[in-house]
């Protein structure tokens, strides 16, 4: 059976592009050889406002294992703790 051009219908194709900041992202800290212990543990406290064992914990990972993922959250909040840990120059990324 072949339609007529009038039986034809159209259909709309609408693509909605969004910017969500809330997607599930996390930061990772990486291993150098400039900061102390100590500073990096004081920085994680401020940034991800964990406890100083916790601190102490994701510090220890970094050296051990070169990196760690130090929080997970909205790609929003991910970019504000990253932030404040490159505040004193350590390296940091963002994985969605």
């Amino acid at each position: 059976m072949e339609l007529k051009p009038d039986e034809i219908k159209q259909v709309e194709t609408i693509t909605e592009e969004t910017s969500d900041v809330n997607i599930s992202s996390r930061v990772v800290l990486y291993n150098d050889d400039w900061h102390t212990f100590e500073e990096v543990i004081n920085q994680l406290i401020i940034a991800v406002k964990c406890s100083f064992e916790r601190a102490r914990d994701f510090a220890f990972e970094v050296h051990v294992k070169g990196k760690a993922i130090v929080f997970s959250g909205s790609l929003s909040q991910c970019l504000q703790v990253s932030s404040i840990l490159e505040e004193i120059s350590l390296h940091t990324q963002i994985l969605t």
